[in-house]
């Protein structure tokens, strides 16, 4: 059904058709998943009007979401060639991540020191 234009006294046909059927490949799907997008906002509560304490974490959401990645990625147009490189790069990247953690699980390699925190001075003792 197309939506051109109505011109006046024909609403009563588009009243009577039945609402256009969406089908899941009508949606647009988020880049790496396989569901489509719901449209859904994020949520975010202000408590005791405490605005900074929100906005930290709507960007940890975004972040999450991977909102700024995506705005970053749109900024240019990737060609699909540089596209397949980068891509194919990640890939490598998470393999050989992978591969590291593999290795250090099984003791072929040394497992990753462990940061030690400083207190803080006038910290209150853990101990």
């Amino acid at each position: 059904m197309n939506f051109h234009a109505i011109r006046p006294g024909r609403f009563r046909e588009l009243e009577s058709l039945p609402p256009p059927i969406l089908r899941k490949t009508d949606l647009p799907v988020l880049k790496g998943t396989d569901q489509p997008k719901t449209g859904k906002p994020l949520l975010i509560l202000v408590r005791d009007n405490n605005i900074d304490q929100a906005l930290r974490v709507l960007k940890k959401r975004m972040q999450r979401e991977g909102i700024f990645r995506e705005m970053k990625a749109r900024r240019h147009f990737e060609k699909p060639s540089e596209k397949r490189v980068r891509e194919k790069a990640e890939a490598i990247r998470r393999a050989r991540k992978a591969a590291k953690k593999t290795a250090q699980r099984e003791g072929l390699l040394p497992m990753p020191k462990k940061k030690v925190f400083a207190a803080k001075p006038g910290a209150p003792s853990r101990a």
